[in-house]
């Protein structure tokens, strides 16, 4: 049995049209058993993924939850948020969102049926299944895993109006979804404001930082739909890359940000590589934080680990 959660509205209601049109014929073609849920709001598919686990686990099935998750990679989010690192779950992903940062690190298809029928032969081909790192951040009034990337300042404000930008609808239908991430960075950098800092890495020394502009925390390599902040990053090694912008002028930053979808950002100055495993940051004032891209709070300390090889993923 297979359980899917759609996101009928992810890239501007493609993804209902997706599940109706090509996913629920294939699974009925097949006669393949399977159980559909809907997520409506914020916050839905992580309740209903603790639901389904609770239900399996209540069954004392040997075998793991068979999850689909047809949605972005917030919806991934979310699922992680209902899955805990216990979880006995197997995630196959029909990517269907804006950015697919997720699927474009992993090579998973993003044609829809090519997808599902990856995720079905894995019940035949075990070695399908990648073990990848769990990333966790922990602030005052939350725990959030992560997939891709966490990020506090500049990097998640972004983040945060792209969340609401009617922009992102026009592009997504123009198959153009990706250019709001680098419109509204460039909107946003002719008003951010760079704040201290005090990195700490593992049990090194800390590192004082006078005018932050953000931290991306990255498990893989790819994040805002198609950047490639950390090149160097190993989503299984349990270790996480950090690409760390401060101390530059503001042309310097504009031109940097296009460079990081080639990776080259950091041939400029005051853009950093960083890896550990356990990092604290704490700022002088409160900023916003992601998971995923999904930003729930303000925060001026938090303390992102991961958990190594966690997340099991049909790829």
């Amino acid at each position: 049995m297979y359980h899917i959660i759609v996101n009928p509205v992810s890239r501007s209601g493609r993804g209902r049209h997706i599940w109706d049109n090509m996913i629920r014929p294939a699974l009925e073609a097949g006669e393949i058993p399977y159980q559909v849920y809907f997520s409506r709001k914020a916050g839905d598919a992580s309740a209903l993924t603790a639901e389904i686990l609770s239900r399996h686990s209540a069954r004392a099935s040997r075998e793991a939850c068979r999850l689909i998750v047809l949605g972005g990679d917030g919806t991934v989010n979310e699922v992680l948020q209902g899955a805990d690192p216990s979880s006995d779950v197997i995630i196959g992903y029909i990517p269907t969102g804006s950015s697919n940062d997720l699927a474009r690190d992993l090579g998973i298809a993003r044609e829809p049926l090519r997808a599902l029928e990856r995720i079905l032969e894995a019940e035949t081909h075990p070695e399908y299944i990648h073990s990848m790192d769990r990333g966790l951040v922990r602030m005052d009034r939350s725990l959030r895993s992560f997939a891709v990337s966490a990020g506090i300042g500049y990097d998640a404000a972004v983040c945060e109006e792209t969340r609401h930008s009617k922009l992102k609808g026009m592009l997504n239908k123009l198959k153009l979804g990706k250019l709001t991430y680098l419109g509204i960075a460039l909107k946003q950098l002719l008003t951010v404001r760079p704040v201290s800092c005090a990195l700490y890495l593992d049990d090194r020394e800390p590192i004082y930082i006078k005018k932050l502009f953000f931290i991306a925390a990255m498990n893989h390599r790819f994040e805002g739909g198609g950047f490639k902040f950390c090149p160097m990053a190993d989503d299984a090694d349990g270790l996480l890359d950090l690409c760390v912008v401060a101390g530059l002028p503001r042309l310097l930053i504009l031109l940097a940000l296009p460079t990081g979808f080639l990776g080259c950002h950091f041939l400029f100055p005051g853009v950093t590589h960083y890896r550990a495993a356990r990092i604290g940051i704490t700022t002088k004032k409160p900023l916003w934080v992601h998971t995923d891209g999904e930003v729930r709070e303000r925060a001026d300390g938090l303390e992102i680990t991961c958990i190594r090889r966690n997340i099991h993923l049909i790829v």
